[in-house]
């Protein structure tokens, strides 16, 4: 009698996105122990301390907050969506003033033993604020005000982000727009101009980077500088530079580009099958440092230890995610599932191209973690609440 009703609850899983995240899950800690391990003072803790096993517990309340999404129907979650835009602006005003600096950014909160990354919130609660907005009928669109309006809710994260500094999560937020912009039906016209104004400001920066002399610079932090510089391959030492501020320059050039030079080290290392895990040289003699390794540099650890088809899988893996994303905003049931599920799709693509873009010298590098691979508590439970989310259209799109 029941079993008509078990398949059609059963139809309306997406069992493929739930394994592709599940091995994202498993391949994340096992490479953060990998990571970590070869750390003396890693080794010293006890094992609940351990970054691994922090890892496994965000992997846990991430996963039980996604079966929670899923269980209110995603236009009930859409209601609130001002409330977590608003709480997502107080909590980046608040960075600066009980944040914590870490390498010369003021980006967290602590919150006893663990911290708070606030931008990682407000990229999603801007996804979902930004496609309830957008789920009204596209005439209104075409109005100018409507679409400024829309503007403003992203100027306003975005210029908070920038000035923590974090211009990596900044930029992320432009995709997201233009795409749910784009899905929403938008006038053309109104994209093409924001698409060109985009385009410029992200040209003026190149070229102050490249060119402008130091009275005439866009404020920029003195690391972000640097690391266009080194993406840019420009020179780090002025114009009739005596022969002292010419290898001071070179000294801080070679600083500046390590990371990224052993980055590419350990991806080029690994050859087809890797050197197995925990053997990667790259990692375990602190070549890779250790303080990034299994942040933002995982992806070179797994492709030091698991060689090409090891990298190939995870590629695999988030491309199963996002293709299913693709899929699911297509059969959504209504604008706003559309839009949702589109800001999502293009929330974890930006993620994945420009941080592992970033392992192998495709793009600057930036603090942008992998989603569900990267270490980090706020990452991974929003990644996951993202993908909850996803699921949750899944789920209610005959309904």
């Amino acid at each position: 009698m029941f079993e008509p009703y078990l398949q059609h609850k059963e139809q309306r899983i997406e069992w493929l996105m739930i394994a592709a995240i599940a091995a994202l899950a498993v391949i994340g800690a096992t490479f953060i122990y990998s990571a970590t391990a070869a750390n003396e003072s890693a080794k010293a803790l006890a094992w609940y301390k351990q970054e691994y096993f922090k890892q496994i517990i965000f992997y846990i309340i991430g996963f039980g907050l996604a079966a929670a999404v899923c269980l209110v129907e995603y236009n009930q979650i859409a209601r609130w969506s001002l409330v977590g835009y608003w709480l997502s602006i107080l909590l980046l005003i608040a960075v600066f003033i009980v944040g914590t600096k870490v390498y010369g950014a003021q980006r967290w909160i602590k919150m006893g033993p663990f911290q708070f990354q606030p931008s990682e919130f407000a990229k999603l609660a801007f996804v979902i604020a930004m496609a309830n907005f957008l789920s009204r009928p596209a005439d209104e669109l075409r109005l100018p005000g409507v679409f400024a309006k829309a503007l403003a809710m992203t100027v306003l994260p975005f210029a908070l982000i920038l000035k923590e500094p974090d211009l990596g999560s900044a930029l992320v937020l432009i995709p997201m727009t233009l795409g749910m912009m784009f899905v929403a039906g938008a006038p053309a016209s109104y994209l093409r101009r924001l698409f060109i104004c985009a385009g410029i400001v992200i040209a003026l920066i190149i070229a102050d980077v490249m060119f402008a002399p130091p009275q005439w610079r866009i404020p920029l932090a003195d690391y972000q500088r640097d690391r266009l510089l080194v993406y840019f391959g420009k020179d780090f030492a002025p114009r009739n530079a005596t022969p002292a501020e010419l290898a001071q320059a070179r000294q801080r050039q070679q600083k500046k580009s390590y990371n990224i030079e052993q980055a590419l080290i350990s991806v080029g290392s690994g050859g087809l099958t890797g050197k197995g895990w925990r053997q990667g040289t790259q990692n375990a003699l602190g070549y890779l440092p250790r303080a990034v390794a299994h942040n933002d540099f995982i992806f070179s650890v797994i492709a030091e230890e698991q060689g090409f088809l090891g990298s190939v899988t995870v590629l695999s893996l988030y491309t199963v995610i996002l293709f299913t994303g693709i899929r699911i905003a297509g059969q959504a049931r209504d604008r706003l599932g559309r839009l949702l599920a589109v800001g999502i799709v293009a929330m974890l693509f930006s993620h994945v191209f420009i941080n592992i873009g970033m392992n192998i010298r495709m793009m600057p590098v930036t603090g942008i973690p992998l989603p569900l691979l990267s270490y980090g508590g706020t990452s991974v439970i929003c990644s996951l609440v993202a993908v909850g989310i996803l699921h949750n259209i899944h789920i209610h799109h005959r309904s």
